[in-house]
C-alpha cells in the first residue's frame, strides 16, 4: 500500500462521507473515490459499504482503519524523532512534554521546577493539548513524554509510572442549591436539567449527541460553569484553579483518577528517563 492511499482511506473511514473527506484532504471527490476503489482491488476485499445515502465500514475496513492509523502515526513519529535526534546532536537537546490544558497544573509546575534543578537537565517544551490528545502526540513522536489520566486516557502500548490518585469533585456555580451539600452522587448530577454535562470532541473531532454545550478546553468549561450553563466533574486538584464564583463538592461514587507519566517503550532518551525519575521523587 502507498502512504497516500492509506491517508485517503483513513479520512473516508473517519468521516464516513466522501465529500467531507475530499474537502478535508484538499482534493476533488472523483480521484478520492478512484483511490479507494484501487485500494480495495489491491487488497482483494471490500473496505466500505456504499449506498446512495450512507457509507459504512466493513469488518475488514474497521481493521484497516485501526492499523492504518497506527502505521501513519509510526511514519510521523519516525520523521519527528529523526529531526529531534539531529537537533540534539547539534547541541540543542530538549524534551517535549504533552499535558492536557488546565489539568495537573500544580504537579506540572513542581515537576518542571524539580527537573530544572537536576545537573544534566535540558530544556522542557510544554505542549498543552485538548483532552485525549496526549497519547496520540506520544505515538506520533510530537511529544517525548506526557501526563495522562487513567481511566480516561488510553495508555495502550506506552510505558507508564503512577504519580498520584485522587477523588473527583463536582464544580458548580456559586449560589446553586447543591453547593450547600457536603457530598454528591453521580445520579444526582445526571438529573440536573439546569446544568447539563459538557460534550468533548472524539478522536475524529466530532461531538457526541446530547444537550450539553460543546467544549474544547477546561478554561472554556469553567467559564460556562460560572455562567450557570454547565456542570464540571474533575479531579479534586482542580480546586486550585477555581475562583470565588465556583464551588467544588466531592462526588463520593465517581471513579478515582490516577495521574501517570507516560513515554514510548522504545525511548532511550536520558533526559526523558531523568524527567520520569524527577516525577517519581515528587
Amino acid at each position: 500500500m502507498e502512504t497516500r492511499e492509506l491517508r485517503y482511506f483513513v479520512a473516508v473511514a473517519e468521516e464516513l462521507h466522501f465529500s467531507r473527506a475530499a474537502e478535508r484532504l484538499g482534493i476533488a471527490q472523483p480521484p478520492l473515490s478512484r483511490a479507494i476503489s484501487q485500494l480495495e482491488r489491491r487488497l482483494g476485499v471490500p473496505l466500505l459499504e456504499r449506498t446512495p445515502r450512507s457509507v459504512t465500514l466493513t469488518d475488514a475496513g474497521a481493521v484497516l482503519l485501526h492499523e492504518g492509523r497506527a502505521a501513519l502515526d509510526a511514519m510521523e513519529a519516525a520523521e519527528q524523532r529523526t529531526q529531534r535526534a539531529a537537533r540534539a546532536a547539534a547541541g540543542s537537546p530538549r524534551v517535549v512534554l504533552a499535558t492536557k490544558a488546565g489539568a495537573s497544573s500544580e504537579l506540572l509546575a513542581k515537576l518542571l521546577h524539580a527537573y530544572a534543578a537536576e545537573p544534566r537537565s535540558v530544556h522542557v517544551e510544554v505542549l498543552l493539548c485538548r483532552p485525549g490528545e496526549q497519547g496520540r502526540l506520544l505515538r506520533t513522536g510530537r511529544a517525548d513524554v506526557a501526563l495522562l489520566h487513567q481511566p480516561f486516557d488510553d495508555t495502550t502500548g506506552l510505558d507508564v509510572e503512577e504519580l498520584v490518585t485522587e477523588g473527583q469533585v463536582a464544580v458548580l456555580p456559586a449560589g446553586h442549591p447543591l453547593t450547600t451539600r457536603s457530598e454528591l452522587r453521580l445520579a444526582e448530577l445526571s438529573e440536573l436539567a439546569d446544568l447539563p454535562q459538557p460534550r468533548w470532541p472524539g478522536v475524529d473531532g466530532s461531538y457526541p449527541a446530547g444537550a450539553g454545550p460543546e467544549v474544547q478546553s477546561h478554561s472554556q468549561l469553567l467559564q460556562l460553569v460560572s455562567l450557570g450553563r454547565a456542570l464540571m466533574v474533575a479531579p479534586d486538584s482542580c480546586r486550585l484553579q477555581l475562583h470565588d464564583d465556583l464551588v467544588a463538592v466531592p462526588v463520593v461514587d465517581a471513579v478515582p483518577v490516577t495521574t501517570v507519566i507516560a513515554w514510548p517503550p522504545h525511548s532511550r532518551s536520558r533526559p526523558v528517563a531523568e524527567l520520569v525519575q524527577s516525577a517519581l521523587r515528587l
